[in-house]
């Protein structure tokens, strides 16, 4: 389906959607580059093709690359002064990219509430741990969804070890100022779920654990999904800390603290929010997430939801005015909220 355009000037445009969505801590997604190192299965690309899918046939591929490390800042920099606080940057594995390095040591000062975090699978943190040290990332999210090498084979499809993942959490420790775990369950680690969460309290780290969200690029193992249900288990055998938080955009959560460390399991019966575009959704019912992220990705698209990919904003002509492109922006979300595009 043909991209949305909308370029139009800011005095035309209402932006309490946008301002709205920023107040709810919703998120915007960079995504640096549609490559990893590694193909787990379960990969939504932010809704470009993943890579297990290009592995095993080659003609699909993902969208080719048109943002420059140039462009990527214009537009961080004017949707962060528009009121976005919270920066994820993505891939791929973004560091993989050759924009990952201009980018982020090209990052603006955050101001107030402003928060630049690097999601990344860790294999590739020790290489570039010389200049990382000297960005203006506040956090590294790292997934580990294995503790074994046979479960990181049987995941991501790759002989890279797990302890090169373990020391590359370990090397984040000691340049980020924070940095959080994330694990998605599935019948591939329930082995190792309970030995991932003791690692990581034993060093102090926040985890999330995650119920698979299902999307047409991982139907075909649908079955690996399981429930929250044998964590949640354990956290309680660990603590009676425990409350529910469903405030904010995307999915509700709920929180253990143990010894001071957060640990939180999103899973579908918690609730999540919807605007109304997802109202007439044929996606809705196996969507877990809501609208909680904008995702910008290294053709110039930008998306309020992964799973639909027909609703993606083409900026790259607005890109040389940024005002007209916040305000197309801006636009989007409003159509997007109000269930008009």
């Amino acid at each position: 389906m043909q991209e949305l355009t909308r370029p139009v000037g800011a005095d035309a445009v209402d932006f309490t959607a946008l301002q709205n969505f920023a107040a709810l801590r919703g998120q915007l997604r960079v995504s640096f580059t549609p490559r990893c190192n590694i193909a787990c299965w379960f990969c939504h690309n932010e809704g470009d093709v993943p890579p297990p899918l290009t592995k095993v046939d080659r003609s699909r591929q993902p969208r080719p690359q048109q943002m420059a490390a140039a462009d990527y800042l214009t537009l961080i920099r004017s949707l962060v002064d528009a009121g976005l606080k919270r920066v994820y940057f993505t891939g791929g594995e973004p560091l993989t990219s050759p924009m990952a390095r201009p980018i982020l040591e090209g990052l603006p000062e955050p101001g107030p509430d402003v928060s630049y975090t690097l999601i990344t699978n860790g294999t590739r943190i020790r290489t570039h741990r010389s200049w990382l040290s000297h960005t203006r990332l506040d956090k590294a999210k790292v997934s580990l969804h294995y503790f074994s090498d046979e479960t990181l084979k049987a995941i991501a499809g790759t002989r890279i070890s797990i302890d090169t993942i373990l020391d590359g959490i370990e090397v984040a420790r000691e340049i980020f100022p924070q940095v959080e775990l994330n694990t998605l369950l599935q019948k591939e680690n329930a082995h190792e779920v309970e030995r991932i969460l003791d690692w990581a309290l034993e060093r102090r780290l926040p985890v999330q654990f995650i119920e698979l969200v299902g999307t047409d690029f991982n139907e075909a193992r649908a079955g690996s999904a399981v429930s929250a249900d044998a964590i949640l288990h354990y956290l309680r055998t660990l603590t009676k800390d425990e409350h529910v938080e469903i405030a904010g955009v995307g999915q509700g959560r709920r929180v253990f603290r143990i010894d001071g460390i957060e640990i939180d399991v999103i899973h579908r019966n918690l609730g999540r929010h919807h605007v109304g575009q997802c109202g007439t959704c044929p996606l809705r019912p196996q969507c877990v997430e809501g609208f909680w992220a904008l995702r910008v990705d290294h053709n110039g698209g930008v998306q309020p939801c992964l799973l639909r990919d027909d609703l993606r904003l083409n900026v790259n002509e607005l890109l040389s005015d940024p005002e007209r492109m916040v305000a197309a922006v801006a636009g989007h979300v409003t159509s997007f909220t109000e269930g008009t595009l």
